[in-house]
């Protein structure tokens, strides 16, 4: 066999779902985000609620405090979807952050989740 085909076996089965990736970045510090930190929380939980985020949180150095730099993983149809989305986000809006945007291809990982039915109680792993 040869290594394009090794490869193309090996890939034959992945995922390829396209995301977006907003890597976001401050332009002030952190503490003048706390004013507007419940209007970014109120959005980021509607686009959750959606089905749009994939993922998101603050991005730090190990052992260091948050200083305003974040990662948000969006399921969008397209690259304008998720622009439109990252400008609308409040921290931007209010020019408190930039941000850069790329599109990520998932192609291997896994996802656990638990569901303890004694307590209703969820864990994802």
């Amino acid at each position: 066999m040869t290594e394009d085909a090794r490869t193309a076996k090996l890939m034959q089965k992945m995922l390829r779902k396209k995301l977006y990736v907003l890597l976001s970045k401050p332009r002030v510090p952190p503490e003048k985000l706390e004013a507007v930190l419940p209007a970014h929380l109120e959005y980021m939980i509607a686009l959750e609620k959606r089905g749009l985020v994939f993922s998101s949180g603050p991005l730090v150095e190990p052992g260091a405090e948050p200083a305003g730099y974040g990662l948000t993983i969006l399921r969008t149809k397209d690259a304008g979807e998720a622009r439109a989305i990252a400008e609308a986000e409040p921290f931007f809006v209010h020019g408190l952050r930039s941000f850069e945007l790329k599109e990520w291809t998932v192609m291997e990982g896994t996802l656990g989740l638990r569901v303890n039915l004694s307590d209703q109680s969820v864990e994802v792993a």
